[in-house]
């Protein structure tokens, strides 16, 4: 046995164990990861995160994510502003505007003056085969939105990839949503072969909306940021928000601000704050 570093952060109540894979040893794939997410044996996380040299000159680092059941995932959006303040406190960069290599593709996070943290997190994609999303037929592939049969239910939720794949339905009131019935029934459902993240939002007005998300692999979340990101390009794509100021997105864990321009090739900005809770050791093979 040694004894294996790592940080517990979390970006709004989404929390982390973060490991620094460059100047220590650790192998995910013989790695409890599933153990030591559990919250009352172990160290208790919705998703650990690991930090890798880069595999091309152009990146900064390599970032690797795994949700709490051990399954690896492409992208984070709240783990993404931990990984970044993790790098610079650490003393591994010094630079506040890095750039990281993901599953889901590069992405750059810049440190701000004020403790947040500001994350490009890249163009949204809405093709079925992008999220991926199996249409029904050409006309169900050329819409956003698409009707989901769920049992006796039929929901219309809009597909989008940010990263990860997520599927985004407007609700009246997010406190009454069945997000565990309806979340855990549209994770697994067969027109998402790769499964997906789910989001509940309530619209307050074109610049603010209520957001619950239960995520692919860990179930409902204080916050995702990458679903934040979803939630608001869904609801300007859609109309119901708007594109020319950014949009506050209340999470349970708290706010995120996203900013992104209904236009081809513009980038979504995620903006929001991180917190170190602890650091720890644990035994590891």
């Amino acid at each position: 046995m040694t004894k294996l570093k790592f940080t517990k952060m979390h970006g709004l109540g989404n929390d982390f164990m973060v490991i620094d894979g460059i100047n220590q040893k650790f192998d995910p794939t013989t790695a409890p990861i599933a153990a030591w997410a559990q919250r009352h044996t172990g160290v208790g996380f919705d998703q650990l995160l690991l930090i890798e040299a880069p595999q091309t000159a152009k990146a900064d680092f390599r970032y690797r994510i795994f949700n709490a059941d051990g399954s690896e995932v492409e992208q984070c959006g709240n783990g993404a502003r931990c990984f970044a303040r993790f790098v610079y406190d650490k003393g591994l960069t010094n630079k506040q505007q890095i750039v990281v290599e993901t599953a889901g593709g590069v992405i750059v996070p810049h440190l701000n003056d004020d403790g947040t943290v500001t994350v490009d997190m890249g163009v949204p994609l809405f093709a079925p085969e992008q999220i991926p999303f199996a249409a029904i037929d050409e006309d169900d592939a050329q819409r956003i939105s698409h009707q989901l049969v769920i049992g006796n239910d039929t929901v219309d939720v809009t597909c989008i990839n940010m990263g990860n794949p997520h599927a985004v339905m407007v609700v009246e009131d997010i406190d009454r949503a069945p997000v565990h019935r309806l979340g855990a029934a549209i994770e697994k459902h067969r027109q998402f072969p790769q499964r997906v993240n789910v989001g509940f939002m309530q619209i307050l007005s074109p610049h603010q909306i209520r957001l619950r998300v239960f995520e692919r692999g860990v179930g409902e979340t204080q916050a995702c940021g990458t679903g934040a990101c979803a939630a608001a390009v869904a609801g300007i794509s859609l109309g119901v928000l708007a594109d020319d100021k950014p949009v506050q997105v209340s999470l349970p864990g708290g706010l995120l601000s996203i900013s992104w321009q209904q236009q081809p090739d513009a980038h979504v900005w995620m903006t929001g704050p991180v917190q170190t809770v602890f650091e720890g050791e644990i035994d590891y093979l």
